[in-house]
C-alpha cells in the first residue's frame, strides 16, 4: 500500500498559510509603519520558500494520489488567499481518508 502524501501537503499548506498571514499582518505593517523593511525580506523569503515547497508537495500529491486536475487547481487557488488553506483543510482531510481507503 502506498503511503499517503496528503498529510505532508496539509502540514506544508498550514505552514505556508501562517507565513502568509505573518507577512501580511506583521511584516508589512512593520515595514510601512515602523520603517523596518528587513521584516518583509525575512518573512517574505520564508514564505516564498514555503510556497515553493507547497507547490512541489501539491504536484507530488496530484501524481501519487492521482488527484483530478480540477481538485489540485482548487487547492492551489486556496493557497493564494490569506485563510484559504485553513478553509480547504477539512476537504483535504476527506481526501486523505479517501486515499487511505484506497478509493482514489
Amino acid at each position: 500500500m502506498k503511503r499517503s502524501p496528503i498529510p505532508f501537503l496539509r502540514a506544508v499548506a498550514k505552514a505556508e498559510a501562517v507565513s502568509f498571514l505573518l507577512l501580511l499582518g506583521v511584516a508589512m505593517p512593520l515595514k510601512y509603519l515602523a520603517g523596518w523593511p528587513l521584516a518583509v525580506k525575512v518573512v517574505g523569503a520564508i514564505h516564498g520558500g514555503l510556497f515553493v515547497l507547497f507547490c512541489a508537495a501539491l504536484l507530488r500529491t496530484m501524481l501519487v494520489a492521482r488527484w483530478p486536475f480540477v481538485r489540485a487547481v482548487v487547492i492551489f487557488l486556496a493557497s493564494l488567499l490569506p485563510f484559504g488553506p485553513f478553509v480547504v483543510d477539512r476537504r483535504m482531510a476527506g481526501y486523505e481518508d479517501e486515499f487511505d481507503r484506497g478509493l482514489q
